[in-house]
């Protein structure tokens, strides 16, 4: 029955639908999702598709990454809690290669400015609770105004969403002074947005992008980039500090967090600190291929019930690489970092300077940011970096 449609152009109008819901809907995006990947199984022509996915570096290492997760079940104790891992896992086994079977790089505009339009309008209804012209909804609430999703998700989503426009601002000649204003005012105005929201692991990741942005657009001129970074960095970071209360707070709290550890055990920062030191006692243990898929929460408790008993232990140290060398050892960490290494790799060698520059950042600041939360586990950051990984390293792999 498939054969009597336009297969390629109900996909597109799919992936630009799922770029919009991306960063909007857990439902919504999940019943796009669904929908691709029974289209696209049902749809034959297998060879075709198996082809390009073996002839994939970056697929390769991502289906091993997940494999190493399957593999990790055989020494895991808890096999319940190791499933449930898999589980969430299995955006680098299936949807990964489905995605890069099925996008064409001549609609990466459209991916984009359709995510792009998504972001904006949830920029704006953050605003309108924060100003109290609306009430407040879903997860937003007037000090902390992020409506679709908690602020740990939505303020690196929307760092990368500046980073796109600003991209857009500097080097697509084709926009129209109508769109580069648009551009220009919607930029500044994410800009102030990630200050009022209490992200902090998306306002280092702002920072981080920053950095990338000035190196790149003075790529021969490393002076000038340095002296952009010293001046631009400190600049916007003084305005932030000076005119956004919750910026304010958070940056005065951390720093207190770290330099009082010993007393402030039970905070966000501090509990991050003891989680990396609980951690750190298991992967010594167990440095080659960790204690299992599953054995993570288990193996804490024995640990946090001798060296932090007064606090609760946890299932998740909110560090990726902690997470996964605990799991799966140094094997397992090596399977990430290889994702990360192939994009990066492959995006040096592209000669398209979206894709080069794109297809940099996006695994150097998923580098940065999983210092503080295990962010390939959560569904919005993790499709957010699925969707445009399927895109951005396949101009180059086709070449």
């Amino acid at each position: 029955m498939l054969k009597f449609f336009n297969l390629n152009k109900i996909y597109q109008y799919q992936l630009i639908c799922l770029a919009f819901l991306l960063p909007l809907t857990v439902a919504g995006s999940n019943i796009i999702i669904l929908s691709i990947i029974l289209i696209w199984i049902f749809s034959g022509d297998y060879k075709s598709k198996f082809e390009q996915i073996y002839s994939s570096k970056l697929l390769i290492v991502s289906i091993l990454f997940f494999s190493i997760h399957v593999l990790g079940l055989l020494w895991t104790e808890d096999t319940g809690w190791g499933l449930h891992i898999v589980k969430k896992m299995w955006y680098f086994l299936l949807l990964l290669p489905v995605l890069y079977t099925i996008v064409e790089i001549k609609y990466t505009k459209h991916y984009v400015s359709s995510f792009l339009l998504a972001i904006t309008i949830t920029e704006i209804l953050s605003y309108l609770v924060w100003f109290e012209i609306i009430e407040p909804f879903k997860n937003a609430t007037v000090i902390n105004p992020t409506p679709f999703m908690s602020h740990v998700s939505y303020n690196p989503i929307l760092a990368f969403a500046i980073y796109l426009a600003v991209h857009k601002i500097l080097y697509n000649e084709k926009l129209s002074r109508l769109q580069l204003i648009l551009y220009s005012f919607f930029t500044i105005s994410m800009s102030i947005n990630m200050f009022i929201t209490g992200g902090r692991a998306g306002q280092v990741m702002f920072f981080a992008m920053l950095v990338i942005l000035v190196f790149q657009y003075f790529r021969s001129q490393k002076i000038k980039a340095i002296l952009g970074v010293l001046i631009l960095l400190p600049s916007i970071f003084f305005a932030a500090y000076q005119t956004s209360s919750i910026f304010h707070s958070r940056v005065d709290v951390a720093i207190d967090n770290v330099v009082n550890y010993s007393q402030n055990k039970n905070t966000s920062v501090g509990e991050r600190i003891t989680f990396a030191i609980n951690s750190w006692e298991i992967i010594k243990e167990n440095p080659l291929i960790g204690v299992g898929t599953g054995d993570f929460p288990n193996e804490y408790k024995k640990v946090n019930s001798i060296n932090t008993p007064q606090l609760i232990p946890t299932t998740n140290p909110h560090n990726m690489y902690t997470l996964v060398t605990v799991q799966l050892g140094v094997v397992g960490l090596l399977s990430m970092l290889a994702i990360f290494y192939t994009q990066i790799k492959l995006s040096l060698q592209n000669n398209n300077k979206f894709f080069r520059d794109v297809g940099i950042t996006l695994p150097l600041l998923f580098l940065v940011i999983m210092w503080s939360d295990s962010y390939l586990l959560g569904h919005y950051t993790t499709l957010l970096f699925i969707f445009f990984s399927s895109f951005l390293y396949k101009n180059f792999e086709e070449n």
